[in-house]
């Protein structure tokens, strides 16, 4: 944790936001998912660390929506602030993350699958049932996952994303497994009988903090470097940050591909399963 992060503000979130590398550097700095939980509540300065700018400043290539979802642990649902336009120099979204102040959250930075409209209904995070959740990659076609999704959950469904079915999904599951051995159950399913490039993803509830790394690293894009879809996490006593590559990670512990990570909100304790 950094003392005393958590006290900047909005206008010098804004300038840290104006302060990007080229198009060209920042296509060499991949990411899309940010999650985190703590024992007490703190910023995302304070979980992520100095490098948190650094993280923002990739929304110049990840530039087509962004969105928080913060879940306090005594809470039984999310608070949900999104919009679909680039996270740098957005004066909202510099506002809500120098504001907000929870034990956890999720942060997506949207790079919209080629077809798919940017429109706030397909801006991540999407939450539902006292559950929120973020994915990065696509499932083809988007609409793939509809037959498998329950009624329930099926008539919920706002937009045209792969990724909103994806997560209708999993609740799907869930309510047929439960908690680990439902998105378990989800991801295997997916795997087993789908097209997919990557379904890396995050899930929050009251309870746990679910990462899932599933993703073909030869279907990365064709720019792109080694490693694009790779996930990282850092644990200290306090709290638990996981983001996608990218970005500065040092000291960061890689979560496999083709495993889940899955954190007890009460305690931090960490279990890593494989898929």
């Amino acid at each position: 944790m950094v003392v005393g992060a958590g006290s900047m503000k909005a206008t010098e979130v804004a300038f840290l936001l104006q302060s990007v590398p080229l198009w060209e550097e920042v296509c060499q700095k991949m990411c899309r998912l940010l999650g985190y939980v703590s024992l007490r509540p703190e910023s995302f300065a304070d979980a992520v660390g100095e490098k948190l700018p650094e993280f923002i400043s990739l929304s110049s290539v990840h530039c087509d929506g962004w969105g928080v979802a913060t879940f306090d642990h005594a809470a039984s649902k999310s608070h949900l602030t999104r919009a679909p336009e680039t996270a740098q120099g957005s004066n909202s979204f510099a506002e809500t993350i120098s504001k907000t102040k929870t034990d956890g959250a999720l942060l997506h930075l949207r790079w919209a699958t080629s077809g798919i409209p940017v429109s706030e209904n397909n801006t991540h995070p999407f939450i539902s049932h006292g559950y929120s959740f973020i994915h990065n990659g696509a499932i083809h076609p988007a609409t793939a996952l509809d037959s498998d999704i329950s009624d329930k959950y099926k008539s919920e469904i706002k937009g045209e994303t792969d990724s909103e079915r994806y997560f209708y999904f999993v609740l799907t599951e869930i309510e047929k497994h439960g908690l680990v051995e439902g998105v378990i159950s989800a991801v295997r399913k997916i795997k087993g009988k789908y097209d997919f490039s990557s379904i890396n993803a995050m899930l929050m509830t009251e309870s746990h903090f679910i990462t899932i790394c599933e993703h073909d690293p030869a279907r990365k894009p064709g720019w792109a470097v080694e490693g694009y879809y790779d996930l990282f996490y850092k644990f200290d006593e306090g709290d638990l940050v996981v983001a996608s590559s990218g970005w500065d990670q040092t000291g960061w512990k890689n979560l496999p591909n083709h495993h889940v990570l899955v954190v007890d909100r009460a305690t931090l304790k960490q279990q890593v399963l494989a898929l």
